[in-house]
């Protein structure tokens, strides 16, 4: 595995484990459809999470929210 992907994995891990202590059940990680990837999707009793990790070693190339474009936003 490379080291972008354990990065990856590592903060998707550190996100799911936020929401199970926060209350979330964790329903689904990774979910695919067509040519659109999930990272996490989650539920706490009426609210349904559609998350999207971002990890990054440094803020040089930016913040990650702004490596979310609108169309993964309005999925």
């Amino acid at each position: 595995m490379s080291l972008s992907n354990q990065l990856g994995r590592e903060g998707e891990d550190l996100a799911a484990q936020y929401l199970l202590k926060n209350g979330y059940q964790i329903l689904e990680r990774n979910y695919r459809y067509r040519k659109a990837e999930i990272d996490i999707i989650a539920l706490k009793e009426e609210t349904l999470a559609i998350v999207e990790v971002k990890s990054r070693t440094s803020s040089y190339f930016g913040s990650p929210e702004s490596f979310v474009s609108q169309k993964k936003s309005n999925f």
